[in-house]
């Protein structure tokens, strides 16, 4: 992570919607700031919060992590006591349409330290990757197309190792594999028809640093 050089701009945490009402309160008492423009808009869905002695900023999504695509975390937050899953990790990272160089380099973080295997714990579930994209061509095809440029970034980045670049894209090769192999739905097939003639994804609103 340091050769990787990724700076580290904010907090993210993912909370059941039924606790909505407490984050208020709770960031509060911890002297945080309201970032009352988004708060008001979204606040059922997403809150931010500053700390402004640490300058650091807090954000908060309520069951689901919705930027470019969907990712329903309501019925997955207690897997990891600590953590969203690892597979969810990934799937956070590679719906994003305009992905960034840090995303890519968190995605090779987390793959050079994780193995990629059905089923399984502690490392990413390629079943329920490959399951929840075999229905939803939309979020295959932005997984697809960021799998494929975390891969040729992976080539020129010279603070890693070339055993750690085989490693990683040897893993990066195994989910997509994986979710090739996978039995698509039939809304899956009919979506995949229309491909790219019409926008597969959401746009997602930039509200980071509306205050």
């Amino acid at each position: 992570m340091d050769a990787m050089n990724r700076p580290l701009t904010d907090l993210d945490f993912v909370a059941p919607s039924k606790h909505n009402h407490r984050i208020e309160n709770l960031f509060a008492k911890l002297k945080f700031e309201p970032n009352k423009h988004v708060n008001t808009l979204y606040g059922a869905r997403r809150q931010i919060y500053y700390d402004p002695a640490n300058k650091r900023q807090v954000d908060i999504f309520f069951d689901k992590l919705s930027f470019n695509h969907d990712l329903d975390l309501s019925k997955r937050l207690d897997i990891d006591p600590f953590t969203i899953s690892l597979s969810d990790l990934l799937l956070e990272k590679l719906q994003i349409v305009k992905m960034s160089e840090k995303d890519a380099k968190d995605v090779i973080v987390l793959l050079r330290e994780h193995e990629v295997k059905d089923g399984a714990s502690g490392d990413v579930d390629t079943k329920y990757v490959s399951k929840l994209l075999s229905g939803d061509w939309g979020f295959y095809y932005t997984v697809s197309l960021n799998i494929k440029k975390i891969k040729d970034y992976l080539k020129g980045v010279p603070f890693i190792s070339p055993e750690d670049k085989a490693l990683v894209d040897k893993r990066l090769d195994e989910v997509m594999r994986r979710v090739e192999e996978e039995p698509k739905s039939f809304g899956w097939k009919m979506r995949a028809r229309v491909g790219t003639k019409t926008l597969w994804y959401t746009e997602a609103e930039d509200v980071e640093h509306r205050q």
